[in-house]
């Protein structure tokens, strides 16, 4: 099985090239930092190959699958785990460039890898296309506003997929994660602030990139009469926010 991975420089990416790999696939690891891509392929060896990919350039995709040899074509499983969160402020005060980046890269990326290499996958009968959400595309919260918008569109994007696939033979699933600790994504969100991003998982036991990995690697390898369409997931420690009410 070769399965393509965006955003595999670190964090869930990383941890599903590592579980592919160890359980005997192919894995293309793609992100926009050469260096990390090439220690995390040097790691796992002859069954991992790199690309340097901007996900939100469509011209960069398209090189990049231009320069596959043959014996890496057949991509069978996409997973689309290129993301990120930028700022926690509210609408009104969060920046334009930050809700701009995280369309282009959670939504535009995501469609743009998908567009490109789902067609083979319907002509050969077979293919799964895993999309990484979030709980934020399901509960809104404070400072969430475009990042939370944008794991919707994730979300739905995903449903949209299954109704077009049915009969195809090619499936579509996504994961929605809650609180999730040992990878950047807060530091990227609080603009590389490390001790606000430890804050986040401080006096918790949150899941890590393992159990994300570990989840996209059963739905890979489940019978290929079963669709899993979504899996909501939370560690034990966190819960539903009470609604935010104002009071005078």
């Amino acid at each position: 099985m070769i399965v393509f991975i965006t955003g595999a420089t670190a964090g869930f990416g990383a941890a599903m090239a590592r579980t592919f790999v160890h359980n005997g696939h192919q894995v293309l690891i793609c992100g926009r930092r050469a260096h990390l891509l090439q220690a995390l392929a040097a790691e796992l060896g002859a069954a991992a190959r790199a690309l340097v990919v901007d996900v939100s350039d469509n011209s960069s995709i398209l090189a990049a699958l231009a320069s596959l040899p043959e014996a890496w074509r057949q991509i069978d499983v996409l997973i689309n785990n290129a993301g990120l969160a930028l700022g926690t402020a509210p609408a009104h005060e969060a920046a334009l460039d930050d809700w701009e980046t995280m369309i282009a890269t959670n939504c535009t990326g995501l469609v743009s890898m998908t567009h490109a290499i789902l067609p083979a996958m319907v002509k050969r009968g077979s293919g799964l296309v895993i999309n990484m959400g979030s709980l934020a595309g399901h509960i809104p919260y404070p400072g969430g506003n475009v990042y939370g918008a944008t794991k919707a569109f994730v979300e739905h994007f995903t449903l949209n997929l299954r109704a077009d696939l049915v009969g195809t033979g090619v499936r579509a699933s996504m994961i929605a994660p809650g609180l999730c600790g040992g990878t950047e994504f807060s530091k990227v969100r609080l603009k590389g602030d490390d001790a606000a991003a430890a804050k986040v998982y401080e006096g918790t036991v949150p899941l890590t990139a393992q159990d994300i990995a570990d989840t996209a690697y059963w739905i890979a390898t489940l019978p290929s009469h079963i669709n899993i369409n979504s899996i909501e997931m939370m560690p034990t420690c966190q819960g539903f926010a009470p609604l935010t009410i104002k009071r005078n």
